[in-house]
């Protein structure tokens, strides 16, 4: 499962990016898209990190 976790995560912030960018054409408020954008982010950093060597691994 130590794969395969950031590989998800990775794919979550690629699915989010895609929401934030739909909602902003849609129009909605700007906190919903700020929100769904910062989730991504925090996804994608979560991703790369776990994909660093360190001392667990």
């Amino acid at each position: 499962m130590g794969g395969v976790l950031p590989i998800l995560l990775l794919i979550l912030a690629g699915v989010l990016v895609g929401g934030a960018v739909s909602l902003h054409r849609q129009g909605v408020p700007r906190g919903a898209v700020l929100t769904t954008a910062a989730l991504a982010m925090l996804a994608a950093v979560a991703g790369g990190l776990w994909l660093l060597p360190g001392e667990g691994s």
